[in-house]
């Protein structure tokens, strides 16, 4: 049975919006009117920066997949799930390693939920890619997906490294943001040759 995609899009951009709002919500005005009253919450922000930057690039390269999507189905929707429910607990590693100003734990545990949302997202992109017709816009869009195992990679390497350096470990959770900070141009190329019906 062909659902429509229409309620899907609303659902997540929804979660996502929320999600940022908690995060925002956690933010505490600093007591004090100078520049030194900024320090003790300059790591909660910078913390913050950076999981508003990964909401956004989830929430734009899952438009642009969704887009590129023809049609779905009850197993997408659960895979879709699944995504929200890892991106869900970003509000939650974001403020305990801002407010422990990056110690390893809650930096290890940081790069963990990041892990398992790249993970769910790679299983929601093939979810859509098996069910799709041979040599759908999103399969040759997607291609070998570097990006993908690269940031895999990265997160795989962060977790541990965050026990021995956790400067070491935010740097690379930094340069997986600027690595897909660029929207995928690939879907968006091939659905700008192709439009959905």
């Amino acid at each position: 049975m062909r659902m429509s995609k229409g309620r899907l899009e609303a659902f997540s951009d929804g979660v996502i919006a929320i999600l940022i709002t908690i995060m925002v919500l956690e933010l505490k005005v600093p007591r004090g009117a100078d520049l030194g009253a900024l320090r003790p919450v300059l790591p909660v922000f910078l913390t913050y920066v950076l999981s508003y930057l990964f909401l956004g690039i989830y929430w734009n390269n899952h438009h642009h997949m969704l887009h590129a999507t023809a049609r779905i189905n009850g197993k997408i929707l659960w895979a879709n799930l699944h995504l929200l429910f890892w991106l869900s607990l970003v509000p939650f590693v974001t403020g305990w390693m801002g407010e422990n100003h990056f110690a390893p734990l809650p930096t290890a545990a940081y790069g963990a939920v990041l892990l398992c949302c790249a993970l769910a997202y790679t299983l929601l992109q093939a979810t859509i890619v098996a069910d799709q017709e041979a040599g759908s816009r999103l399969a040759a869009a997607v291609g070998s997906d570097a990006k993908g195992k690269l940031s895999l990679l990265l997160y795989a390497l962060a977790i541990p490294l965050a026990f021995v350096r956790e400067w070491m470990a935010d740097g690379l959770y930094a340069l997986v943001a600027l690595i897909w900070l660029v929207p995928d141009r690939r879907i968006e190329s091939r659905a700008a040759d192709h439009p959905p019906r």
